[in-house]
């Protein structure tokens, strides 16, 4: 594990913290950004969810010529399925666990822990919650795709809720590499909510509520 934990933005909710989201930010971003999406997610006003938003350390990114960056891991192909950047995913899913184990330490039951993200941070999202030491609750990927999706070798049980998010015009992470991970995690047992929105590498209001919606549902479903 990493000697420290990451630096985190942290949103308490109103009274005692039962459910911790973990929002992971997208490449040259930082934990900030995620933040207003809290807001549209229309959840209850009494929830009990600690949303907690890590920043990614700064490293060099191969497709931005070498720029220091806030990065989970590099990217080095605009292929994003080739020459994956399996150490620095492996660093970075270490970095996660360890703030999943820090909340764990607070009382929080892994299975009321969610982990979600956008970008690079959904691929990470995604890529923990399935190999992780914990029973999560669920796990989000928004406008992103899942490492290593044709080598999967998941850990996680194959009842954990999974919602994926893409734009049908996603220059970036095209929806191509999107649906290429449903059918992967399909193929490996799960049964994953699936969303497209016409819209681009981005957030929008209408796949925020169906993220609110679904995260209610699947809270609800950890309660019983």
């Amino acid at each position: 594990m990493p000697a420290t934990l990451l630096s985190t933005h942290r949103i308490e909710p109103k009274g005692r913290a039962q459910y911790c989201v973990i929002g992971l930010h997208g490449l040259g971003a930082n934990g900030h950004d995620l933040v207003p999406a809290v807001t549209e997610l229309q959840l209850p006003s009494a929830h009990a969810i600690r949303f907690i938003f890590p920043h990614a350390p700064q490293q060099a990114v191969t497709i931005n010529g070498g720029l220091l960056m806030p990065a989970w891991y590099d990217i080095r192909s605009y292929d994003l399925t080739t020459h994956e950047d399996s150490a620095g995913l492996a660093l970075s899913c270490a970095q996660i666990e360890q703030l999943i184990a820090h909340q764990v330490e607070q009382g929080i039951l892994p299975q009321h822990i969610v982990l979600l993200g956008f970008s690079q941070g959904g691929a990470l999202a995604l890529h923990t919650a399935l190999h992780s030491h914990y029973p999560l609750g669920a796990v989000a990927g928004l406008s992103s795709y899942l490492p290593f999706a044709n080598s999967l070798t998941p850990t996680a049980r194959t009842e954990l809720p999974i919602f994926l998010a893409h734009g049908l015009f996603d220059p970036i992470v095209p929806v191509t590499l999107a649906q290429n991970a449903l059918r992967c995690l399909q193929s490996a047992g799960f049964k994953p909510t699936w969303e497209t929105f016409p819209m681009a590498h981005t957030l929008c209001g209408a796949q925020l509520i169906k993220l609110g919606a679904w995260l209610k549902k699947s809270l609800t479903i950890l309660k019983a």
